[in-house]
């Protein structure tokens, strides 16, 4: 179970988190949207701890997350993805899952290839030499290696061309089916976002504007005035 709870934050004295709640069953599937500074990613950051809020919590089975050591937070079970190709490129992709993966079971890595076929043919490449699309993959594949009941997402098709979006999130619905792993998936595609995850939530200069199920939110005839 992963709650969070009236949870405020920001910056000094702007306030990008304004009470903003949700609580998510294990497995489940949530897409963010609004625009730039509406408090997506700070809200990534507050769940793995990587962000103070200055009100309300965010609890994970049962137990506060707390900020400040995000280290603690991802062998807990809760792993980030933040937005661009976080790969080392001069490593190769087995190296990149390997280096991930060393506080955990480095044989997880089987399973990772089994889900992303194509990083078990490019894996003696280096990471600099594959293309924007085959880095997100082995930046979710990195993620991947911490074995995660939640991943966290922020903004995961940003640069990539629309085939290489719906390959993503393709890939995404296939690591949460194989694995039961959670998602949290930051995002401006709406659309592409909506087919995946079973929750929605639309901030709004911090606040919160909608929270209901996905499948309610990609009917709204007036879905853009949301934002």
């Amino acid at each position: 179970m992963l709650e969070i709870r009236s949870l405020s934050a920001g910056y000094g004295t702007l306030t990008a988190l304004d009470a903003v709640s949700a609580r998510l069953e294990p497995g489940g599937r949530l897409g963010v949207f609004g625009h730039n500074g509406a408090g997506k990613t700070t809200l990534l950051r507050c769940i793995v701890g990587a962000h103070a809020a200055h009100a309300g919590e965010v609890v994970f089975d049962g137990k506060p997350v707390l900020p400040g050591n995000v280290p603690a937070t991802i062998r807990r079970g809760i792993a980030f993805v933040p937005q661009g190709h976080n790969v080392f490129p001069n490593l190769t992709v087995a190296d990149n899952l390997a280096t991930a993966g060393l506080l955990f079971d480095g044989k997880f890595a089987g399973e990772v290839l089994k889900i992303f076929p194509l990083l078990e043919e490019r894996r003696g490449q280096r990471a600099c030499s594959l293309s924007g699309g085959e880095q997100q993959m082995l930046a979710l594949g990195m993620a991947l290696m911490t074995q995660p009941k939640w991943l966290l997402l922020d903004e995961p098709s940003t640069g990539l061309a629309p085939v290489i979006v719906r390959n993503v999130m393709s890939q995404l619905a296939k690591v949460n089916a194989a694995f039961g792993t959670g998602l949290i998936i930051v995002e401006q595609n709406v659309p592409a976002t909506l087919k995946v995850v079973e929750h929605g939530l639309i901030l709004k200069s911090g606040r919160t504007v909608f929270s209901g199920e996905a499948a309610t939110l990609a009917a709204k005839p007036d879905l853009w005035e949301w934002f």
